[in-house]
């Protein structure tokens, strides 16, 4: 009997045994994360995943023009000329800033290559040519392109599970490269799911936990959405237009005009119209937001405010400024418009538009460029430049043309001229692109100065009328007259109050006698005037009078500014010094 209960208890013994062994290894490989927790490699959550952690490739679109790939560095380009090696993230702003300093050129950049890229998947691969960089840049489309508006705080655990949803390991990434390869390399039959919570670095800099697939899943796709890469934001510009008022500040149309606005006042409504009010002279408007946020404003046909009618594009818009340019369709100049909050009390603008004046009007030679006490003059004796109304400029040499642009304005008190020229096949004129403060500037000389941002030295530019080291004495009469007197000329330009009148002169040849008298024929008519050469101070005068019908260019004021065997320029000035009208006779 007693053997027959021991059996029996050894037998309940063993059962229980058995039955606890196995219920403890079940609970070792069953995880209490819902199915609905776990995602594939097709997922749309691992899609967000992979776009987050993808190699970053938009910083340096400005280069590759590519969001699903980034250069490797270090890389060399010419930005509008200049040559600029990037050896860090950061010096791409320097391009940047080469873009931004003439906002009426055309920006160009030029890649030296080969280059080479990585790509979304931090794999690289070698570019030969701009064609092969612009295929790579076409296959990347809108949703290839890398989330930027948040990032992980790592590490970060994902537990992994088999296909019957049984796990089977737990894997660590420590940041976004880890990451991406533990998603990529996702089998069809793989499962994962995040160790929650996790946290995450918005753009504004704060930091979240996030608890769930959907939740981080909601969070990333609002920052997607809300990520906005237009110019403006239309509802906070509309609100900042139609809130109080708004005054010009500064407008430039060849010249800085900006005293022709004082005292006017300016008002924007919702429904999109507008008014101006000047000593109780109201006028009405309209203003409206066309063709990719283009601001469009019509005032009338009245002077001054129907130079306003353009369709500007916005540069920059807050609630105290909105600064905003037009490219002209006739001759690619560009004006610039200002709004603020401050009244506009005139009276700034003289000594920059007779700057300009003086500028545009003639050739000028470098005769001094001095860099920390080292004379490089000489590396400009051969280029005569010559700087246009749109803001280009050109310097020629007799074997070669070196293109670039300037613009000048006057930055808290102070007149600057900015210059940039193209340096690829002349490397010296990098010397000349600079931000220059202008310490002197009449008709016959610009003197400029500018404090070097690396030792502290001091660089000095000056440009004269005449080659460097030509001329000297004081002005000659005679040398004019005689040159005048020698050959054939024509009328290669005439402008009366800045108006081109140059075609009324078309076909007239001019011959100067010692006499005093000129003659003039276009080969039907034939036209007599008189001309005088005189000196005052170190002014020369030209006296000119024609008969009809080419006695348009008559006036008894003209100045000589600048002479050569072929080239003549006069001009007239106003009371305020400022060029009225510019005569330029050209050797036949």
């Amino acid at each position: 009997m007693k053997k027959i209960h021991f059996f029996r208890f050894f037998i309940l013994f063993f059962l229980s045994v058995s039955l606890f062994s196995c219920q403890k290894e079940e609970e070792e490989y069953i995880d209490e994360t819902q199915d609905e927790e776990t995602i594939t490699a097709s997922s749309p959550l691992t899609g967000l995943l992979l776009r987050t952690s993808q190699n970053p490739g938009a910083y340096d679109d400005i280069i590759d023009g590519n969001g699903c790939a980034s250069v490797v560095l270090p890389v060399t380009v010419i930005a509008n000329g200049q040559q600029v090696t990037i050896t860090a993230p950061e010096d791409i702003t320097i391009v940047q800033e080469i873009f931004n300093l003439f906002p009426n050129d055309t920006d160009t950049l030029e890649i030296l290559f080969p280059i080479t890229l990585e790509l979304f998947d931090y794999t690289q691969i070698t570019v030969n040519t701009q064609a092969e960089l612009d295929a790579l840049a076409a296959t990347c489309g809108t949703n290839d392109v890398e989330i930027g508006c948040l990032d992980f705080v790592y590490p970060i655990s994902f537990f992994t599970y088999n296909a019957d949803q049984q796990q089977t390991g737990t894997v660590t990434v420590n940041d976004d490269l880890e990451l991406f390869g533990f998603l990529q390399n996702l089998g069809p039959n793989d499962f994962i799911s995040l160790d929650f919570p996790i946290s995450v670095t918005l753009e504004d800099g704060a930091t979240m936990q996030v608890g769930s697939n959907q939740e981080l899943q909601t969070l990333i796709a609002d920052c997607v959405a809300n990520t906005n890469d237009d110019p403006i934001d239309i509802s906070q510009f509309e609100e900042d237009l139609t809130s109080g008022l708004w005054y010009v500040q500064y407008f430039f149309d060849d010249y800085d005009e900006t005293d022709n606005y004082a005292g006017y006042e300016f008002t924007f409504a919702l429904d999109g119209t507008a008014q101006t009010v000047k000593a109780s002279i109201v006028t009405a408007g309209t203003w409206a937001l066309v063709d990719n946020f283009k601001f469009d404003i019509f005032f009338g046909t009245n002077a001054p405010l129907d130079e306003l009618d353009e369709d500007w594009e916005i540069l920059e818009a807050s609630a105290d400024i909105i600064k905003l340019k037009h490219i002209s369709g006739s001759d690619g100049s560009t004006d610039y418009l200002t709004f603020g909050r401050n009244p506009n009390t005139g009276g700034n603008n003289t000594e920059l538009n007779i700057f300009i004046e003086n500028l545009i009007t003639g050739s000028w030679f470098v005769n001094l460029l001095e860099e920390n006490g080292t004379d490089h003059t000489a590396n400009f004796n051969e280029y005569e430049f010559t700087f246009l109304r749109n803001g280009s400029a050109v310097a020629v040499s007799s074997n070669n043309t070196i293109n670039g642009f300037w613009t000048a304005q006057v930055d808290s008190g102070n007149l600057d001229f900015i210059i940039n020229f193209e340096t690829g096949t002349n490397s010296n004129f990098a010397e000349l692109n600079d931000d220059w403060d202008v310490l002197e500037a009449t008709q016959t000389i610009i003197r400029l100065s500018d404090v070097s941002g690396g030792g502290g030295g001091t660089d000095l530019l000056t440009f004269g009328r005449e080659p460097n080291g030509g001329g000297g004495g004081g002005p000659d009469p005679q040398e004019l007259r005689d040159i005048l007197e020698d050959g054939t000329w024509y009328v290669d330009k005439f402008l009366d109050d800045g108006d081109d009148e140059t075609l009324d002169y078309y076909g007239y040849d001019f011959n100067f006698y010692n006499n005093e008298t000129v003659y003039a024929t276009n080969g039907v008519e034939y036209v007599y005037g008189i001309w005088i050469i005189t000196v005052t101070g170190q002014e020369l005068n030209f006296e000119f009078d024609m008969d009809s019908p080419i006695n348009g260019a008559d006036n008894n004021e003209y100045k000589v500014l600048q002479y050569t065997s072929t080239l003549v320029t006069f001009i007239t000035r106003n009371s305020q010094g400022e060029i009225e009208d510019t005569l330029i006779f050209k050797k036949n």
